[in-house]
């Protein structure tokens, strides 16, 4: 056990060959699950637009929570946060799914 745990083993010997491919078994064989290691999507995403101004796409929990007269600012900190530059955010407006649920936001930012 000591010379497992110290890697104690010759880089051609069978038991070296063993060992990385028992780790190499761990990394691809053990499901996502364990690990809970799902792919999530970006929060803010931006899209094309035109005139040379930008439109950001914001997933809902980032403003819902805050009040209608500070999603702007919020906004504002969140592209900054993301992109790693300062934006002015001009305005918010909440986009609605067909049973008038709010499923994100639009940020429109000047040039």
């Amino acid at each position: 056990m000591k010379r497992l745990l110290l890697w104690d083993y010759p880089r051609a010997g069978w038991q070296y060959d063993v060992m990385v491919a028992a780790i190499l078994a761990f990394i691809f064989l053990t499901p996502r699950d364990v690990f809970r290691d799902y792919p999530r999507a970006s929060n803010v995403v931006r899209l094309p637009a035109q005139n040379g101004s930008s439109v950001y796409l914001i997933e809902s929990e980032e403003l819902t929570q805050a009040p209608v007269t500070e999603r702007v600012t919020r906004a504002e900190h969140l592209l900054q946060s993301r992109f790693g530059k300062r934006e002015t955010v001009v305005r918010v407006e909440p986009l609605f799914d067909s049973e008038k649920e709010v499923k994100g936001y639009m940020a429109f930012t000047k040039p």
